[in-house]
C-alpha cells in the first residue's frame, strides 16, 4: 500500500532528528542534513541549488 508522508516523517528519514518550533516551524540540524561531506543539492521550482559549509563554518547556497 502506498501511504504518503508528511514532509516531517521525510526530513526526520533523512537528517536523522527533526524539531518543530511553537510555530510548527521544522528546525533541522545543519551537520546532520549536509553530512560529512558538507554540501546538499536541493531542488527548488526546477532549479538546483548546492548548498554547503565553507571552512570557516558558514552556509552557502549557490545556484
Amino acid at each position: 500500500m502506498n501511504q504518503p508522508t508528511d514532509s516531517k516523517t521525510t526530513a526526520s528519514a533523512v537528517a536523522g532528528t527533526s524539531s518543530s518550533t511553537a510555530d510548527g516551524i521544522r528546525t533541522l540540524d545543519s551537520q546532520e542534513l549536509l553530512g560529512k561531506q558538507g554540501v546538499l543539492y536541493i531542488r527548488h521550482q526546477g532549479e538546483t541549488y548546492r548548498l554547503q559549509t565553507t571552512r570557516f563554518g558558514k552556509l552557502i547556497l549557490t545556484k
